[in-house]
């Protein structure tokens, strides 16, 4: 037997492990890196796997690899919605609370490991970013859910701060081991990692769309392997010009994400599923890294190092620069709270390893222990205190099931499969009685084994099954037409125009969306408009019945055809009032 089959096998059994310890994550209430980081710890040397992995430099380059890969599909499923909303104080958290983080914790880490302060301010830097893979994996997969600003600026944060970490990691290393000089020489390493990191995520980025738009390879399968390696171009084109590859390919990511690209439904599912391989690769090749031992000899360090970073620095870092952006004192806690540091720490305390500074094993013992204790206690506890500091919010809008079958590579449009639960709005309703978007077609309906060809008197029951053709910008509004219950959650309703027929009724529009819009229930939109507006309504004139706003959008001899609707967003409440 070769030994490249050995290491096939016991890849393939990390793999089938950390793949099923995830389905226990949810179950134990713990962050799934704890567990791929205990699986690792098992399976080395000192673990009941006795496998020998003593080599920093190949697991700093898987776990770069890996952490690449990750922040990559992090990027993809961003919102440019998101960014824009909260950019500004999640790039002050991802730079100067990053500095005020590490600053504070390697100040205490010097005195109570009794380092030099640059040693202590090191291993600050090194834990002073959250980590982005364990935020992503508790905000998207745990079961609880809060407000978007919240959630965005969490998400934005982790994703963007690991390059403030890695540029002060490299930067206090540089000065300790090659005297490199404390101000100039770091100021010009920040702005190459920022600057080059970010100018070249957004050219890769954009370049990226036009090339998979326009290019026609021979299998659909290419696609998602395309769009990887241009993720991987952006980190590598970055790094090697001194930027931040991480940065970079992150940008890269929302680049790519946010515009419409062929094939993009299974792109996204090829890398979500590769993100997930990635973390487990990581977490596991950085646990087998570790010996379990040696952290006993660091426990009572570690521990007092770790309630310094989590009860005192990120508090401290966090509070002033949310109250300045109008966020609660309890928006403001759960922020301070979900500072969860993962695999980045332990990749940076690899760095002095490679470097051969004094202490370097030190200093890598005290981070993993710190990061251990992070994961578990804050990864394991963000539910309870969300709903403690009464923060979760409704689950949001979204249809009983959803598949997409097929992106159309060179059509505008989707085929999608809804299937109508129990008490979907749809439920128990003629076809011709639902207030679809206009341009939207029910093609098919199959209930059972039966395929029901899509009428007007068509009656919809719960389990049927639809296929919808409809265009990506409008598919939020099809999600509330076949979505459970009848309300909607305040800032949920999508924050763009709704254009329907003329002829939908005001009972129809209430029925399907939840929007009241203070007329008879058989008012169509055509005759509302007519009895409210003074003048013979035209393209351009609105109305305003509440939250909702009603515009004229296509007028044909006299008859109003297609009506927009716009629900206006209630305003976010001030620092001052309750949340």
């Amino acid at each position: 037997m070769f030994q490249v089959d050995q290491l096939i096998l016991m890849a393939a059994i990390l793999l089938l492990i950390g793949i099923i310890s995830s389905k226990l994550s949810a179950r134990l209430g713990m962050p799934v890196l704890v567990l791929f980081l205990g699986t690792g710890m098992l399976a080395g040397e000192a673990g009941i796997g006795g496998i020998s992995f003593d080599n920093p430099i190949l697991a700093h380059a898987l776990g770069t690899l890996a952490l690449a890969m990750i922040l990559f599909d992090g990027g993809l499923q961003t919102p440019m919605a998101s960014i824009r909303m909260v950019w500004k104080p999640a790039s002050l958290l991802a730079t100067v609370g990053v500095l005020i983080t590490s600053m504070i914790t390697g100040a205490a880490a010097a005195y109570i490991l009794n380092l030099p302060l640059l040693d202590g301010l090191l291993l600050g830097a090194i834990v002073g970013s959250t980590d982005a893979a364990a935020v992503f994996s508790l905000l998207r997969n745990a079961d609880i859910h809060i407000n978007k600003r919240l959630k965005s600026t969490l998400e934005i944060e982790s994703a963007s701060n690991d390059p403030m970490a890695i540029f002060l990691t490299i930067g206090l290393l540089e000065v300790l081991v090659n005297d490199m000089p404390l101000g100039v020489g770091l100021l010009k390493l920040f702005v190459m990692q920022i600057g080059v990191g970010g100018v070249v995520g957004l050219l890769v980025g954009w370049a990226s769309v036009q090339i998979i738009n326009r290019i026609q390879l021979v299998t659909s399968g290419l696609y998602p392997v395309l769009v990887a390696a241009c993720g991987l171009f952006a980190f590598g084109v970055a790094a090697n010009l001194g930027g931040s590859g991480f940065l970079a390919i992150f940008v890269a990511g929302v680049m790519i994400g946010n515009r419409r690209i062929a094939f993009q439904r299974s792109t996204f599912l090829f890398h979500d599923g590769l993100a997930w391989m990635s973390q487990i690769v990581m977490f596991v090749v950085l646990g087998l890294l570790i010996n379990p031992m040696s952290l006993l000899d660091v426990w009572l360090e570690g521990l007092m190092i770790a309630a310094i970073l989590i009860l005192v620095a990120r508090p401290l870092a966090v509070t002033p620069i949310l109250k300045m952006f109008g966020f609660t004192n309890r928006e403001t806690g759960l922020v301070a709270w979900v500072g969860l540091r993962g695999s980045v720490p332990i990749i940076l305390a690899i760095f002095p390893l490679i470097f051969g500074l004094e202490g370097a094993e030190l200093i890598f013992n005290v981070v993993f222990f710190v990061v251990l204790i992070s994961a578990t206690l804050q990864g394991t506890t963000l539910p309870y205190v969300a709903r403690k500091l009464g923060l979760t919010v409704a689950p949001p809008i979204m249809p009983a099931a959803s598949l997409e079958i097929t992106a159309l590579e060179d059509v505008d449009a989707d085929i999608v499969e809804y299937r109508l639960g129990d008490t979907a709005r749809a439920a128990n309703r003629r076809l011709s009685q639902i207030a679809l978007p206009d341009g939207t077609v029910v093609a098919m309906v199959t209930r059972g084994k039966d395929v029901i060809p899509p009428r007007g008197s068509t009656l919809l029951q719960p389990g049927d099954h639809l296929f919808v053709v409809l265009r990506p910008d409008i598919r939020p509004f099809v999600n509330y037409v076949f979505a459970e219950g009848a309300s909607i959650p305040n800032g949920e309703f999508p924050d763009q125009t709704l254009r329907l027929k003329g002829s939908t009724s005001v009972g129809e529009v209430l029925h399907s969306y939840g929007l009241t819009l203070d007329g008879d229930m058989a008012c169509t939109l055509d005759t509302l408009l007519h009895e409210r507006l003074p003048d013979s309504p035209s393209e351009g004139d609105e109305l305003v019945l509440g939250d909702v706003v009603l515009s004229v959008l296509g007028v044909l001899e006299g008859r109003i055809t297609t009506v927009g609707v716009t629900h206006i967003q209630p305003t976010l409440a001030p620092a001052n009032m309750p949340g």
